[in-house]
C-alpha cells in the first residue's frame, strides 16, 4: 500500500472512472474496457471497500467538445468531500483538455482526494505529484492535438488522390472501410436506382436543360427521385 493513502482517504468512497472516446471503440475495443474495469481490483488491494463505477461516458471524447455527465457527477461528488480517491486505467481517461484537467486536479487538492492509475498513486497536495499531474495533463492534450493533425493530413492526402468520400451522390454507394483505407464509390446494385438515374440523364440530353427536364417530370405527375426509408430511390407523385 502507498504511504500516500491515509485513513481519511479509505473512509470515503473511491470512484472508478471508465471511458472510451468513440462508439467505434466501445464496439470493437472491448479488451481495453475490461482492463479499465479491472482497476476495481487495484482499489480493493489498496484498501477501499466502497467503490463506485462511473461508466456513463462510454463513447464520449474527453477533448471538451461534448458534455460528459459522468465526469460532471464525479467532480460534484469530489467537491462535496465524498470521495477519497479517483481511479482510472490511465489519467488521460479523466480529461484531455487543460481546463477540465486543471479543474479536476485543483478540486482534488482542496478536498484531499487522491488520483490513482495503473502505475501510481498521486496526492495533489504534494508539490511533486501536482507537478507530475500537470505534466501528464499537458502531454494528454498534446497527444490529442497530434492525433487530430495526423487525421487532417490523411484526409488532405486522400482528397489529393481523389479518394476522400464524405457522402455518396444518389445512384452511388460508398463501399469499404475508412480505417482499412479501401473506400471507393460504386454504382448502386439496385437496378431500379440505376434506371431512375438513367432516365433523368436521358431526358436532360433529350430536352436540353435541367429546367425542361424538371417540367417534364412534373407534367408526367412525378417528382424527382428520392430515397425511401429502405434507402432505395422511388418516384413520388406530388401531393
Amino acid at each position: 500500500m502507498s504511504d500516500k493513502i491515509e485513513s481519511q482517504h479509505v473512509q470515503r468512497k473511491a470512484i472508478l472512472y471508465v471511458r472510451q472516446s468513440s462508439s467505434f471503440q466501445v464496439q470493437h475495443n472491448q479488451e481495453s474496457r475490461k482492463l479499465q474495469y479491472s482497476m476495481r481490483d487495484r482499489l480493493q488491494m489498496l484498501g477501499w471497500k466502497e467503490i463506485e463505477v462511473i461508466d456513463e461516458d462510454l463513447g464520449r471524447s474527453a477533448s471538451g467538445s461534448v458534455v460528459r455527465s459522468g465526469f460532471e457527477r464525479m467532480v460534484s461528488d469530489v467537491c462535496l468531500g465524498k470521495v477519497g480517491a479517483l481511479a482510472a486505467r490511465e489519467v488521460s481517461r479523466f480529461a484531455r483538455n487543460s481546463q477540465e484537467w486543471q479543474q479536476l486536479v485543483e478540486v482534488c487538492r482542496l478536498v484531499d482526494t487522491l488520483l490513482i492509475d495503473q502505475e501510481m498513486v498521486y496526492a495533489p497536495r504534494q508539490s511533486n505529484d501536482r507537478f507530475l499531474l500537470g505534466l501528464k495533463g499537458s502531454l494528454n492534450e498534446y497527444e490529442l492535438d497530434l492525433l487530430r493533425q495526423r487525421s487532417v493530413e490523411v484526409r488532405y492526402e486522400k482528397a489529393k488522390r481523389g479518394e476522400l468520400y464524405v457522402s455518396a451522390p444518389i445512384g452511388f454507394l460508398i463501399t469499404g472501410s475508412t480505417r482499412a483505407g479501401d473506400q471507393r464509390l460504386e454504382k448502386d446494385p439496385d437496378a431500379r436506382v440505376r434506371e431512375a438515374i438513367a432516365l433523368v440523364f436521358r431526358k436532360c440530353f433529350e430536352l436540353g436543360s435541367l429546367r425542361q427536364t424538371l417540367l417534364w417530370f412534373l407534367e408526367e405527375g412525378l417528382q424527382m427521385p428520392a430515397r425511401n426509408a429502405q434507402g432505395n430511390l422511388s418516384w413520388k407523385r406530388p401531393t
